[in-house]
């Protein structure tokens, strides 16, 4: 049988999660000094005056890195869950995984022709 109240202490954690956040930004917004000054308007505080534009343009080859690393590390995560239960799913799972783990080396033997992971 279905019983709402077998959920009390999912909504009593779900409550509590969320009013700690709010009430250390409420209290955070009261009690925070609120003065401005050219010093406090200016791009960095750290009393240096700044020098030239705050736009910078990164090159594509470090966003390129980061998502090859990003696709690397979810394999990781999806591979450790078949390897914690490879003797209960058989091998119909190991096979899946294979042309999962299969797919991923393609694709990074393309990354690495295409030079996405070159430094210079």
């Amino acid at each position: 049988m279905f019983l709402l109240y077998e959920y009390d202490i999912f909504w009593a954690f779900i409550i509590i999660a969320s009013a700690i956040p709010i009430l250390a930004f409420l209290i955070s917004g009261v009690l925070a000094p609120i003065r401005k000054g050219p010093e406090k308007l200016s791009s960095y505080e750290s009393g240096i005056e700044p020098m030239g534009d705050a736009w910078l343009q990164f090159r594509i080859r470090y966003y390129m890195f980061a998502l090859v690393f990003v696709v690397f590390d979810v394999e990781t995560v999806f591979l450790y869950p078949w390897a914690m239960s490879f003797d209960v799913l058989g091998i119909s799972v190991f096979i899946e995984a294979f042309i999962f783990v299969l797919i991923l080396i393609v694709g990074s033997v393309y990354a690495w022709r295409k030079g996405a992971l070159e430094w210079s």
